[in-house]
């Protein structure tokens, strides 16, 4: 029901020995192996009989199509290595600028070609790199499957440029998530006579169901989807009621430009120069008011359909982008997430502009309710998870030690006036998130275990944690691992009825580079990498360790900078990405 540019950084040693004082053995991590295509897996859910749900990103050997690439993109390419390498751990300057010009660059070379077409990500005139793939892992190999990506023309090569989330698998092992369609490649001549290719998509976001392993994905379709519309399935409940957002109405200024023959998308004297689909993907995402639904679901897709509702209602002449999310769902149909609503909590007849912010609610008998009790104290909140006795978590986003941090909370969403609760974490002025709840009250979700000032160039790190309700115990789930663990787990997402944990951890590997082969130094030694790697927690028959001796033989030996140097602010662009749906 639930469901990470690389730097330097500048952390003084004793931050680097604070990653863990103190280890036990009464969970054991259960790694669930690289994609042979991927750098990097990271853990979203697993269901009650071990099958794990995973996300991937890094995408070895990337297709760049080299064809579409002139000699100006090449010379760019060749003056953004020289202007930046020097600043990017890992990469050197371009190895083999002929090589690269024939199309055939070096694994270093690659990352640069990648790196330049990341930077063109808003041009439709260029190739786009999409890196979240969708995997499973049914107790043996994690294998990657294909949503809605396609072959590019003639070819056996899929483009890669959709963005797949995978958000569960129920325990009949129906996987269940949203994927945007791939970028194709338009030929288009201007009214100049030039000749362009624009890479265009027919949607953004799609819900999807796979009732067989991803053999067969069937879309779920936005009751609005003219212009591609959008929706996401983000959870599904043991009887196969399952919940997500769809898009229920387009923007009436956005319809206006699209359909104007003066000036708009169809006017005759634009379109000499641009394709009335190019035009319509410029506009953008934000042209479509998106709506919590829950749909029941047989093994053919949707049976019925119910639109949830919003949160507020806005002025008529406030034509703002409206939203409301249900994130997940119980087995008695009550569903949780967030929606706009009113900075002013009391306001019964808003302004066109009235100040709006996000705020977790709970659907709940044909209502919308918002438990955020005190928009002035919590200024926007989410929640992410419900289990069957109606507690709900999430984060709510409030003041701590005069800087505005994100805090984990539980709420009983079957109280008359629900009160959020929030914990203490690592430390007061910890950000926190709880991703999701069991039925025996535990709570997992990440947390910053580190206690520097943190900035956009050097975030705080996170652990995974734990949290008991009926104990009232906030734990570091890398406290219930060995002493000699090669793992540092840095966020949780879920946890069964069987108090197993999917989880994220970093582990040093072999370092591989954009092509995936290993790396060597001049000596002919292997290099080695931090990677993040989804992991599963299980429950052991074990007592708490000591593990002072080990800490004692770390401070002598002395903190090296291994994955600090850079693996923070990945994750952190990357938890970015992933949060919303």
């Amino acid at each position: 029901m639930k469901n990470f540019v690389k730097t330097i950084l500048t952390i003084s040693v004793s931050s680097a020995l604070m990653l863990s004082t103190a280890q036990a053995a009464t969970y054991q991590i259960i790694d669930k192996g690289a994609a042979d295509k991927l750098k990097y897996t990271y853990s979203q859910q697993e269901n009650n009989v071990g099958q794990m749900a995973i996300s991937g990103t890094g995408l070895y050997n990337f297709p760049v199509q080299f064809q579409y690439l002139d000699e100006t993109d090449f010379d760019e390419i060749v003056r953004l290595a020289d202007l930046q390498h020097e600043n990017v751990h890992e990469l050197g300057n371009i190895e083999d600028e002929t090589a690269l010009r024939a199309g055939n660059p070096t694994g270093n070379d690659l990352s640069w070609v990648i790196r330049f077409l990341q930077s063109k990500a808003s041009s439709l005139y260029y190739q786009k790199h999409g890196d979240v793939m969708a995997l499973t892992n049914f107790g043996g190999e994690s294998k990657e499957f294909i949503v809605f990506d396609q072959y590019f023309e003639g070819t056996q090569t899929y483009t890669r440029s959709t963005i797949d989330y995978i958000n569960g698998i129920t325990d009949q092992g129906w996987i269940y998530g949203n994927s945007s369609a791939p970028h194709l490649p338009l030929d288009f001549t201007e009214d100049d006579g030039d000749e362009v290719t624009l890479w265009l998509r027919e949607f953004t976001s799609r819900g999807f169901l796979s009732p067989d392993r991803g053999e067969t994905i069937i879309p779920i379709m936005p009751s609005e989807n003219r212009y591609g519309g959008a929706s996401a399935v983000l959870d599904i409940n043991d009887n196969g009621l399952a919940v997500g957002y769809a898009s229920t109405e387009i923007n009436q200024d956005a319809v206006d430009l699209i359909e104007n023959e003066d000036g708009g998308c169809k006017d005759p004297d634009n379109l000499k120069n641009l394709p009335f689909e190019a035009c319509v993907q410029r506009i953008g995402e934000t042209m479509y008011n998106t709506e919590a639904f829950k749909w029941q679901l047989d093994i053919n897709g949707e049976v019925s359909t119910e639109a949830l509702g919003y949160l507020v209602t806005p002025h008529p002449e406030d034509t703002r982008q409206q939203v409301s999310v249900a994130q997940a769902i119980n087995n008695h149909g009550v569903a949780v997430g967030y929606a706009t609503g009113w900075i002013d909590e009391t306001v019964t007849e808003p302004s066109s502009r009235e100040r709006a912010s996000t705020y977790a609610v709970v659907f709940k008998d044909g209502q919308v309710t918002d438990f955020t009790e005190d928009h002035s104290k919590y200024f926007e909140s989410r929640a992410y998870d419900i289990n069957d006795a109606g507690i709900a978590v999430g984060h709510a986003r409030t003041l701590s030690n005069g800087s505005f941090r994100e805090k984990f909370y539980y709420v009983d969403t079957n109280a008359e006036n629900p009160e959020m609760v929030l914990p203490q974490g690592f430390f007061t002025g910890s950000a926190s998130s709880a991703r999701a709840i069991n039925e025996h009250g535990i709570i997992v979700g990440d947390a910053e275990f580190e206690t520097h000032n943190d900035s956009g160039s050097n975030p705080r790190r996170t652990h995974g944690f734990m949290y008991d309700i009926n104990t009232d115990t906030f734990s570091d789930l890398n406290s219930f691992l060995s002493c000699d663990s090669e793992y540092t787990v840095i966020e949780a997402r879920d946890i069964n009825e069987n108090n197993e944990i999917s989880a994220t951890a970093i582990v040093k590997v072999h370092r591989r580079d954009a092509k995936g082969e290993l790396m060597y130094d001049d000596s002919g030694n292997a290099l080695t990498e931090d990677v993040l790697r989804a992991v599963k927690l299980s429950p052991i028959a074990g007592e708490v360790e000591d593990c002072s001796e080990v800490q004692e033989k770390i401070e002598r030996k002395g903190a090296g900078f291994g994955w600090l140097t850079g693996i923070s602010l990945f994750l952190f662009g990357l938890h970015r990405r992933l949060i919303k749906r």
